[in-house]
């Protein structure tokens, strides 16, 4: 299958730093009008999808917070649980100075679509602090983290809601949730949060899985468009736990990594980058540039002349602005929400494949069920299984997103929700609405 023989269809849980977006858009408007674009292709009730449109609860909590110096700070946090019908919410936990109710609960729906698409028995949330943790020690990170769980210690529970990392935190930050949690209820509870350190109940291969899942699908949409990745040039923006790991193993797997980014700039390399030799953000905050010979911005990065670009850092860095001027031929949602939906119908009239982050990043969501799995039968994984297991899924999300972008004359964002939308649809006709 070539690029030109599907042009009438192409187009459309933590992550590194970018520029800041030159086009804001609310997360929960992006969210609310993918939704209502995807169920025009389906004869669903318009009562479910109504429904989806909301939350089923905001929780918004104060938290206090004694410093280092003595003094109380106040900070904001947030839950969002938007859909619990196919099970309990599952969504990560951010700390970060711009995050907001309507944040938190865009990305909590962006969740929901997320685990239907992977079809994982679990439900979409999201929440976080409006703080920036580069701004608190580490005492004060776990001071708040712990008065957080306290906070949230009613909307939460291994078998309610559970939290993971997300932009901001961390594994450790996961266990001093979950050692908080545990505490007040008197005894261990696991499964109460996912992303943790192996050590604590944490499943090995959890951090990686995100740019694993990114690398997967990029695979295999190279290996739908007949492109060989050894012929392959591939652009990552954002080198954190998501790129790093995505850009590494396409690295390893033949594909010419040209650039990588973080959020000082860009390293930039036509004959290919040594992934390997340059740390990542986790090894070594914002020391991209350091190790590059040529350094561009992160917005010359978006626009490289490439067969494939990885935005996988903030949100909403591919713009009406940029749009145009987007070279590659592929476009793989590493981050959450990279592309506008300005954007996205200008890449869609350009013929540029952008296949969406509730696919290409769902191996965060997936290795967090099978590390719940572990955490409530008490049985650890390997690293293997786990990998082979998260191949298994991502195949089988990808096959069967790949059969509507086949079947119906839809973009592959909108053949990923319309596979989301139809299980969660079946689902709440199959409960019904409580009177």
């Amino acid at each position: 299958m070539t690029m030109a023989s599907k042009s009438d269809n192409a187009g459309d849980e933590s992550a590194q730093e970018a520029d800041e977006p030159v086009e804001p858009t609310s997360a929960v408007e992006t969210a609310r009008r993918q939704l209502s674009h995807a169920a025009d292709h389906l004869d669903i009730d318009p009562n479910v999808v109504e429904r989806l449109k909301h939350p089923k609860k905001v929780h918004e909590v104060t938290i206090p917070v004694e410093r280092d110096d003595g003094t109380v700070e106040v900070f904001t946090g947030y839950r969002a649980q938007h859909d619990s019908v196919r099970g309990p919410y599952k969504g990560g936990l951010r700390y970060h100075p711009h995050v907001t109710r309507d944040e938190c609960v865009g990305l909590g729906m962006w969740m929901t679509w997320k685990c239907a698409v992977m079809d994982l028995p679990f439900g979409g949330a999201k929440g976080g602090v409006a703080v920036d943790p580069k701004e608190l020690s580490t005492d004060e990170k776990e001071r708040l983290t712990r008065r957080f769980a306290q906070e949230l210690r009613d909307a939460i529970g291994p078998n309610r809601d559970i939290p993971a990392p997300d932009m901001g935190t961390d594994p450790q930050t996961m266990a001093w949730l979950m050692d908080a949690y545990s505490m007040q209820e008197g005894e261990t509870i696991p499964g109460v949060v996912t992303g943790k350190p192996p050590v604590v109940g944490g499943s090995e291969g959890r951090e990686e899985a995100p740019g694993r899942s990114v690398a997967i699908i990029t695979q295999l949409v190279c290996e739908y468009y007949d492109r060989p990745l050894a012929e392959t040039t591939v652009a990552v923006q954002g080198y954190g736990s998501v790129g790093a790991n995505a850009a590494r193993l396409l690295d390893d797997w033949g594909a010419t990594v040209v650039a990588i980014s973080d959020v000082n700039g860009a390293m930039y390399d036509p004959a290919g980058i040594d992934t390997a030799s340059v740390p990542s953000h986790d090894e070594e905050p914002e020391a991209v540039t350091t190790y590059a010979d040529t350094v561009i911005t992160n917005d010359e990065l978006l626009t490289l002349d490439v067969d494939v670009l990885v935005p996988a850092a903030l949100g909403n860095v591919i713009t009406e602005a940029n749009a145009d001027a987007i070279a590659a031929d592929l476009v793989i949602e590493g981050a959450n929400g990279p592309t506008t939906a300005a954007a996205d119908s200008i890449l869609a009239a350009r013929d540029v494949a952008v296949i969406p982050d509730i696919l290409a990043n769902a191996g965060g969501v997936t290795v967090s069920y099978f590390e719940w799995l572990q955490d409530i039968n008490r049985r650890s994984w390997s690293l293997e299984r786990v990998n082979d297991e998260l191949e298994t899924e991502m195949r089988a999300a990808w096959r069967a997103v790949r059969t509507e972008f086949e079947a119906r004359d839809v973009t592959w964002r909108d053949a990923a929700y319309i596979v989301a939308l139809t299980r969660i649809a079946e689902a709440h006709e199959s409960r019904g609405l409580w009177p």
